[in-house]
This record gives C-alpha cells, structure tokens and sequence, in this order.
C-alpha cells in the first residue's frame, strides 16, 4: 500500500508545493505503479519564440516525480533528475 491512502490525501498533501500550483499543475491519477500530472498551458508557460519552456516542461515532470516517490516512500527526495 503506498502511503497516500486517496488521491485527495496526495492532493492535499502536495497543495503547499507553491511553485507547480502555481504554474497550474494539478494531480490527476495516483497508483502505487504510476502518477499522472496535468498542466493546462496558457502565455505564461511561453518562451519568446511561443513554444513550451523547457522549465515548465520539468515542472509537471518533476512533481509527478515528487508525488509517485513519495507514495512509494515517504519523505523521498531527488538527488539528480535528467530528461533526455
């Protein structure tokens, strides 16, 4: 069983991560296998040639990270992350 007993539970527990509500990015599946974040884009999310920003990119994937490592084991955080 992993630690968040419901997704509200996770929810609730993740509201305080300022940075990734802020840029709107929201807890949509939690499964001890897998965690799905959304983040719905607007100008905001832009670069100066229109396209995503790389650092809003890492955002979403870095709290989907956060929440399934910490369902998995409490109190769990990164060392080093890396997309490729």
């Amino acid at each position: 069983m992993g630690t968040y007993k419901t997704l509200e539970e996770a929810r609730e527990n993740f509201k305080n991560d300022k940075f990734a509500t802020n840029a709107g990015v929201t807890l949509d599946e939690l499964t001890e296998e897998y965690c799905i974040c959304s983040m719905e884009l607007n100008d905001n999310h832009r670069n100066a040639y229109g396209g995503v920003m790389g650092g809003a990119i890492f955002t979403l994937a870095d709290f989907a990270f956060a929440i399934l490592s910490n369902n998995i084991h409490s109190l769990t955080v990164a060392q080093n992350v890396n997309i490729l």
